[in-house]
């Protein structure tokens, strides 16, 4: 890295742990940053450390937001017969956008992956078996990334409810193999959701 100053050279190496941000940008949002005014730099400052201090995990489907329960479990108009389980918040976020699904969600907070250290013990599998234990879910749609851990998750998913005898679906393929459900756009997660198949 060039010579800059210490605090300059720590805020890009800091900025460039951000997913997608290299070097390059990581330096012109640092040069951004340095260049803005106190104040704005301070919203900035401020504005993430009040998100990491209300952000809190749903205790019902695992969603993120600023209460026990999120705005989605707290909607008593949704339809309690079907869940559709995602691996992430911003995969929820994409088929919310849709206006397609009117069911409720489970979120994984991750997906299966050996390779990375990443086990059944390290998503949220537990928890959704033991939403299912009541017997009011008739479906349980599984929407995991069209990737090799998605479709690990999926299989994994589909096997650990088989016995529980509710009718499993998983999102139909209409999304590209290696892509991830947050940048698909509405209309193709809406035929992925439209053309579910039996698992």
């Amino acid at each position: 890295m060039p010579h800059y100053a210490p605090s300059l050279s720590r805020l890009i190496e800091e900025l460039q742990r951000l997913p997608g941000i290299g070097p390059k940008t990581a330096q012109r949002l640092a040069f951004y940053l340095l260049k803005v005014p106190r104040e704005e730099a301070s919203v900035l400052a401020y504005t993430i450390l009040e998100m990491k201090d209300r952000i809190r995990v749903c205790s019902i489907c695992f969603n993120i937001g600023e209460e026990d329960k999120c705005k989605i479990c707290r909607d008593g108009t949704r339809d309690e017969t079907l869940l559709c389980v995602v691996e992430e918040p911003n995969d929820l976020l994409a088929i919310e956008r849709t206006r397609e699904y009117k069911g409720y969600y489970h979120v994984l907070q991750g997906s299966l992956s050996p390779l990375e250290g990443r086990g059944p013990e390290d998503i949220r599998a537990r928890e959704l078996i033991n939403r299912l234990k009541d017997g009011q879910v008739r479906e349980v749609i599984i929407a995991t990334n069209p990737n090799v851990e998605g479709e690990a998750t999926a299989f994994y998913l589909g096997k650990l409810l088989k016995p529980i005898g509710v009718r499993i679906t998983r999102i139909a393929m209409g999304l590209p193999m290696g892509g991830d459900l947050e940048y698909a756009d509405e209309v193709t997660l809406s035929r992925a959701l439209e053309g579910r198949r039996e698992f």
